[in-house]
């Protein structure tokens, strides 16, 4: 098959690499609008199911050396109060690992593989896709450039729109769809350097509902000072949405009173903020679920067909897992466009789910199950209040919702 890919972010060229890797494609092509690929520093974790693809397309060494695994997840309430702590990743007994990384260095690890293995001509930047055409068998692709002219048109076999929570071919097979759900929370996103924390490698989630954070190291090895980068996200309750745009800059007034006071024994919240390289804003936005993805030869994959809140890492996840299952049914299904169907079948029940999941129970349900049962105030004993086996079974039950459970990732592949 000659196959088109809108899209060169996480899921286009994990998708591009899993073709290349099934030996189903003849020619793959990506392209991108970016006229230059670019990312900004900001964090990123891809946990073990999702590396599980990763590793089998050979690319779990130079993950891991531009990366951190984590040791262990732990919750605290909006006192600084340990709430619950569980092992993580390979500590976990996963057999692959978590990892939280840059997303440049996540960028630069799939790019360098992709041009490595399709070769550089078959991914091309500066490529914005404006439209789609099904004729005879054959999809053909639209493009502008950055300036707005008129590219090329390219034809293929089929065609995967990869192209983010923006995708110009969603909007074309979904035209009344209409804005973004905003549910009334934003974020504002840093990174620090700064001393390791708690034990060097540990993710941590601060407070429950109106406010929370999460903050990991992106990077093992310290600095001269012995710092680590550290990534941090807020998430403040709020009447308007911040603009929709991943590299939006954010402000500091806009968000920094609510952590003021965030001053630990083991993290002053406050410091870490007014250090930061940078900071971004984004609004929690996601989509309803579609009731479908395919439509013959052309299909979403990632946040083109399930756009959802950024929580736990399962935005750039769940697009790698979508690109191993695509992947596997075209290998499968002499049919594209019954590969397509059964790709749908597959993946669009699991991420409904999650986007659900994400809206109404995301991993901070932990500390907002204690921090509701204790009305935010300070606990001497939290067995008084909530047994570590319940604090379990909520903090499984999101894993195994978003296929991230030791259970699940340790079935075989396909």
């Amino acid at each position: 098959m000659d196959v088109i890919i809108i899209g060169g972010g996480i899921g286009g060229s994990a998708l591009a690499l899993a073709l290349h890797a099934s030996g189903v494609a003849r020619r793959i092509r990506v392209f991108e609008a970016a006229a230059e690929m670019r990312a900004l520093g900001i964090g990123i974790h891809i946990g073990a199911h999702a590396m599980k693809e990763l590793s089998a397309l050979g690319l779990e060494d130079a993950l891991v050396a531009t990366s951190c695994q984590p040791l262990d997840y732990a919750f605290f309430t909006r006192n600084g109060q340990l709430v619950y702590r569980e092992p993580f990743g390979k500590a976990a007994g996963h057999r692959w690992p978590h990892i939280c990384l840059a997303r440049p260095d996540l960028q630069r690890v799939l790019l360098g593989a992709v041009r490595e293995r399709i070769g550089p001509e078959n991914f091309l930047t500066g490529h914005r896709c404006t439209g789609v055409e099904q004729s005879g068998g054959r999809v053909t692709a639209r493009f502008v450039d950055p300036r707005g002219a008129a590219l090329p048109e390219v034809t293929g076999d089929i065609l995967i729109a990869c192209d983010g929570i923006h995708s110009a071919v969603r909007a074309q097979l979904y035209p009344d769809e209409g804005p973004f759900c905003f549910r009334g929370y934003n974020l504002w996103r840093g990174t620090t350097r700064r001393k390791p924390f708690l034990t060097g490698a540990s993710i941590a989630r601060i407070g429950a509902r109106h406010s929370t954070m999460i903050i990991y190291p992106l990077r093992k090895e310290t600095d001269a000072d012995g710092n680590l980068l550290i990534n941090w996200v807020c998430e403040i309750e709020r009447d308007v949405a911040v603009p929709v745009d991943w590299n939006k800059p954010g402000r500091l007034e806009d968000f920094f009173p609510t952590y003021q006071d965030w001053v630990f024994d083991w993290m002053d919240v406050p410091a870490l903020i007014r250090g930061a390289d940078q900071i971004l804003s984004y609004p929690m936005v996601d989509r309803d679920p579609l009731p479908r993805w395919s439509f013959e030869r052309v299909t979403l994959l990632g946040d083109a067909a399930h756009p959802m809140y950024p929580q736990g890492g399962n935005g750039g996840a769940q697009a790698i897992l979508d690109a191993a299952t695509l992947v596997r049914l075209l290998k499968s299904e002499p049919d594209p466009v019954a590969a397509f169907k059964a790709y749908e079948d597959a993946r669009l029940p699991a991420t409904s789910k999650i986007v659900v999941q994400n809206r109404t129970a995301p991993p901070n349900v932990i500390v907002d199950t204690v921090e509701q049962r204790t009305g935010g105030k300070r606990f001497d004993r939290l067995n008084d209040i909530i047994s570590q086996d319940e604090l379990k079974t909520i903090f499984e039950r999101y894993q195994k919702v978003v296929g991230s459970h030791v259970q699940q990732v340790s079935k075989p592949q396909g």
